[in-house]
């Protein structure tokens, strides 16, 4: 079976190496030309564990292909994923207009039957946009050819995404026509061996599905987050109500750690877009906008707390942070709390030494020459008057504490994800912060 998969972001590079594992031959379609080079010459764009390996090893098999041009590969494909970023607009809305690229140029350039699947994360109707889109232009063509539209989102975790694609908890699939659940069928059949569910819906209902599914997520981290500051408050410790409300079957334990914030390319965005879906149709999604309030607040809590010890005064300090990214196992500083937290402490004059074991490079683009890069936790710790833990990696965990206080000028620690034993901490001579504790 072959297929062709537009964009070779997150989802359409994972994706392409993945389908390509399983057998698929699969080109890679971009309009960047210089990251197409680099994927042929085997260089990886976004930091994913395994996936350099993964392509690699397809490319050389030749079951992976890359492309800039749509048109060379459509008319020798089954199905034609579009997995082209959707970024917010100014109002909050995706932004489809690379989506509708990619539709009108398969309109403008197919022979023959085809089926077009929307791998993005996109609105509801989008799929009802695309299918007008082709359309369109096949109609300004005079050509009278078959296709059909169908929605596959995505539910990958940055970090685990290889694990996700090849052994998911579920895939799902929205589709118009027995034609299209057929390929759609024979496509993951090579996944079933793995006995994971492929829930077929109507395309609508998938594409609400992503969307809702992400909110859902988003909205037990807010709602842990609010209930370990009034932890904090009136004395509570929110690791024991986390693991109380967490053996509850009904509710789980997943996503309900508390910390400084979520973010990423994924919550942010989506709840925004589903916020601004609500209002196109006149209705407000109350919960929601209360999560992402929540969530903008939260990640200004290890400045805050920070803050409030050095009693208002922070000009001239100098603050540690250990970890950039967004969360563990990548490079992804969209929307990370790192960001919020660094903008405020140049603000409040401070010194600020980053340190993250993958997004230094990222980092340096967002952030140039304003913060410094030292190359450990011990040299950021240096000379500093707090360490702030934003990110969870593993070379974290256990540090040599004697060190890290030798090096500091103050020994202050906000840890901004509980991985922290505070007693440890208090008996290394550490004043010590948490969240909800």
């Amino acid at each position: 079976m072959k297929i062709a998969i537009v964009g070779t972001g997150y989802v359409g590079l994972v994706s392409g190496a993945c389908f390509a594992e399983m057998g698929i031959t699969v080109t890679c379609v971009d309009i960047d030309a210089q990251k197409i080079d680099n994927l042929k010459k085997g260089i990886i764009p976004i930091y994913e564990p395994e996936l350099d390996t993964l392509v690699k090893r397809n490319v050389e098999a030749e079951r992976l292909f890359f492309t800039t041009d749509l048109r060379d590969c459509l008319n020798d494909v089954e199905v034609v994923f579009s997995a082209v970023g959707t970024p917010p607009d100014e109002d909050g809305s995706a932004d489809l207009r690379y989506v509708l690229d990619v539709a009108r140029t398969i309109g403008q350039n197919m022979q023959k039957y085809v089926l077009v699947v929307t791998k993005s994360t996109v609105p509801v109707g989008t799929s009802v946009k695309v299918k007008q889109a082709i359309q369109a232009e096949l109609d300004k063509r005079g050509a009278k050819i078959d296709f059909d539209v169908a929605s596959n989102p995505e539910f990958l975790k940055e970090g685990a995404a290889i694990k996700d694609f090849m052994s998911p908890d579920r895939v799902v699939v929205g589709v118009e026509t027995q034609r299209a659940q057929e390929l759609m069928t024979k496509l993951y059949k090579p996944f079933l061996l793995n006995n994971f569910r492929v829930i077929f819906t109507d395309i609508p209902s998938a594409e609400m599905i992503k969307y809702a599914a992400n909110a859902m997520l988003a909205t037990r981290i807010s709602f842990m987050n609010d209930i370990a500051n009034l932890c904090e408050i009136v004395g509570a410790d929110v690791n024991m109500v986390r693991k109380g409300i967490g053996n509850d079957s009904r509710i789980g334990s997943k996503f309900l750690y508390p910390g400084c914030g979520y973010g990423g390319s994924c919550f942010p965005k989506d709840v925004k877009a589903l916020i601004k879906t609500a209002q196109t149709y006149g209705y407000e999604m109350q919960v929601l906008k209360a999560v992402e309030a929540v969530n903008e607040k939260q990640k200004s809590i290890l400045f805050d707390k920070l803050q409030k010890h050095y009693g208002g005064d922070l000009a001239g300090k100098t603050i540690a942070l250990w970890g950039l990214a967004f969360k563990p196992e990548t490079d992804d500083m969209r929307e990370a709390p790192s960001l919020v937290t660094i903008e405020k402490l140049l603000a409040a004059g401070c010194r600020v030494k980053c340190y993250d074991p993958i997004s230094i490079d990222e980092a340096r683009r967002r952030l140039g020459d304003t913060v410094e890069f030292p190359e450990s936790i011990y040299l950021a710790a240096k000379d500093a008057d707090a360490v702030l833990l934003l990110t969870e990696w593993k070379e974290f965990r256990v540090p040599n504490w004697q060190k890290v206080k030798a090096e500091m000028r103050q020994p202050l620690v906000i840890d901004g994800r509980n991985i922290y034993d505070k007693e440890e901490l208090i008996e290394n001579g550490f004043i010590y912060y948490s969240i909800g504790r």
